[in-house]
């Protein structure tokens, strides 16, 4: 574990190897589209229901919501954040208090980072709706 946060190299946001490993072709886009999507259709709420938990002191519960947004967000290739959920979801599980905070900022900004590139990437590949 670094002290300095997620490392660059890793990705915020990428679906090419999902796509590949799906076909690479327009049915493929459309399901990875529909995916990515779905994860992000929720916003922030997952993270706004966690820091509620942590602030309570139901550090089962924030657990369990970050293992969550991790399974789900983390097929969009977030590394980043997958890694951000890991650390956060460790000190929980050792109730290493000092360290929740400063880890779950870092966590709710890597969120925001795939949240904000994963949108960016439907407005330029999601197929248009029909209707």
């Amino acid at each position: 574990m670094t002290e300095a946060g997620p490392h660059p190299e890793e990705s915020i946001f990428s679906v090419e190897t999902l796509l590949k490993y799906m076909g690479n072709d327009a049915k493929a886009l459309a399901i990875v589209a529909k995916i990515v999507a779905d994860a992000c259709a929720p916003g922030m709420a997952p993270i706004e229901l966690a820091g509620a938990a942590l602030r309570e002191q139901r550090l089962a519960d924030a657990g369990k919501i970050f293992h969550s947004v991790r399974g789900s967000i983390g097929t969009l290739g977030a590394k980043r954040l997958v890694g951000a959920s890991m650390a956060l979801e460790q000190a929980i599980a050792a109730a290493r208090a000092d360290d929740i905070p400063p880890l779950f900022a870092t966590l709710e900004s890597e969120y925001r980072l795939v949240l904000r590139d994963a949108t960016a990437w439907l407005a330029r590949h999601a197929p248009p709706s029909a209707g």
